[in-house]
């Protein structure tokens, strides 16, 4: 078994471990677990299963933890395989096993709302259908006792591409107003609500470096951070700050050099008054940064999270952070997903 030096240094003033709150959800500390695929629903009904309840279990020291992307009807079922979803009643009993194990353990949980997209244009028909799926699913996560949601509005999918000039084409409403499904979308997931429980997460730096290797297409990539692009992210961004939303989730670009750029963070922290957590190639210490320098509230961690359960008090104590094994990252059951150990091995 690989033994890891310990760092003497505690850090338990560090910025990232005060308490803040995010709209109505209290946080002991800033470390936020972020939405991680991980493809363990392996069964007929891709409900989660015990695998998912003990994997959330030992994760509860996250100020919060964001539950992987998770489908909001089977029409958004994507590529992915074995992804939860939220559509059922068998999914809702078994979540509801995830987030008493997690609440048990002193820990606070909101589940993502993941829809794939189509390969073809929606009719009027179909987006409302997926609008009022989004208000179902946020409805059956209230009931699985969620301490909220966050809507997916990142990456590559369905509201992505709404969102992208480069792939809406479209000349109806959805169209001349490419933020008018993802703002329909926040007003029926916060119908289920009372007050600010409601995420939003976003990625407007997306470009090809984001892409999987094996993902990659050639030719013209529909995803570019241009000036128009993040004109178009300006406007979305003071649009959902007058909506009743918990906090913004901001994915930022491919850090390019020794840490990521906070100026693309401070952006938005000049348009939206509401919290901000920063998310994507943060460590301990640039956490620190974004939070001291007030322009982030709070920061997620993804593959930190992976092979660190013990995430938070790793950054408390001083101690090494763990690598995770990629081989399992989408497959392997219980092997690298809940194996890995708490300090000290």
């Amino acid at each position: 078994m690989i033994r890891q030096e310990q760092i003497s240094e505690w850090g338990g003033d560090r910025a990232l471990l005060r308490p803040v709150t995010l709209g109505d959800l209290w946080l002991p500390n800033r470390v936020v677990m972020a939405p991680l695929t991980r493809c363990r629903a392996a069964n007929e009904d891709l409900a989660p299963t015990d695998l998912h309840a003990a994997y959330y279990g030992q994760r509860a020291g996250a100020g919060l933890i964001i539950a992987e992307g998770t489908w909001t009807s089977e029409r958004a079922i994507g590529c992915y395989p074995n992804v939860p979803g939220v559509y059922d009643e068998r999914q809702v009993a078994a979540w509801s096993r995830v987030t008493r194990v997690v609440h048990a353990l002193g820990g606070r949980i909101v589940l993502q709302l993941w829809h794939a997209g189509v390969q073809r244009e929606m009719t009027l028909a179909d987006v409302e259908r997926t609008i009022a799926d989004y208000g179902a699913a946020s409805e059956n996560a209230r009931r699985a006792g969620f301490d909220g949601v966050e809507i997916a509005a990142n990456g590559t999918h369905l509201i992505a591409q709404f969102l992208n000039a480069r792939l809406n084409r479209r000349t109806d409403g959805y169209g001349t107003r490419r933020d008018r499904l993802l703002l329909e979308v926040v007003d029926a997931v916060t119908a289920a609500w009372d007050g600010r429980c409601v995420g939003v997460r976003l990625s407007p730096y997306w470009t090809v470096d984001d892409e999987p290797s094996a993902d990659r297409r050639g030719g013209d990539y529909p995803w570019t951070a241009d000036d128009r692009t993040l004109a178009d992210y300006d406007a979305l961004v003071a649009e959902l700050n007058g909506r009743p939303l918990a906090y913004l989730h901001l994915r930022g670009p491919v850090p390019s050099g020794p840490g990521p750029d906070l100026d693309v963070f401070a952006r938005y922290r000049k348009l939206f008054g509401g919290p901000l957590i920063a998310n994507h190639g943060f460590d301990r210490e640039t956490g620190d940064a974004i939070v001291e320098a007030g322009i982030a509230d709070a920061v997620s961690f993804a593959r930190l999270f992976i092979a660190n359960p013990d995430l938070v008090g790793r950054f408390a104590l001083g101690h090494a952070t763990a690598g995770s094994d990629r081989d399992t990252h989408y497959s392997g059951g219980a092997r690298g997903y809940v194996d890995y150990p708490v300090w000290p091995l």
